[in-house]
């Protein structure tokens, strides 16, 4: 889905799922959620995260961002403070097409 930032430059949505990697503990995780929380924070008044999900029995979270491409998906993601503990998979989100009326 196509949109454009505040400054004209084309800008798609993307889902990363981030993974935690299996040697994570819950302590490692736990010391960095108030961190995650402020970085992730920032990020969505910024503009380029959206909505983030977490699915703690699957040890999974994803996570909306807003770039101009995957590497820049990737390189936002890559700024919170959990992203070490994580093994990410980006995916470029597509609209549906146009229902027919």
């Amino acid at each position: 889905m196509d949109a454009r930032h505040p400054l004209g430059v084309p800008v798609s949505t993307f889902i990363v799922v981030c993974s935690f990697k299996s040697d994570t503990t819950e302590e490692a995780i736990r010391a960095l959620v108030p961190a995650e929380q402020a970085a992730a924070s920032a990020l969505q008044a910024a503009g380029r995260l959206g909505a983030i999900h977490i699915a703690l029995p699957r040890r999974t979270v994803f996570i909306e961002v807003n770039a101009s491409d995957k590497a820049a998906a990737e390189a936002t993601v890559h700024e919170l403070p959990m992203a070490p503990l994580w093994v990410i998979d980006t995916y470029d989100v597509t609209a549906p097409p146009a229902s027919r009326a």
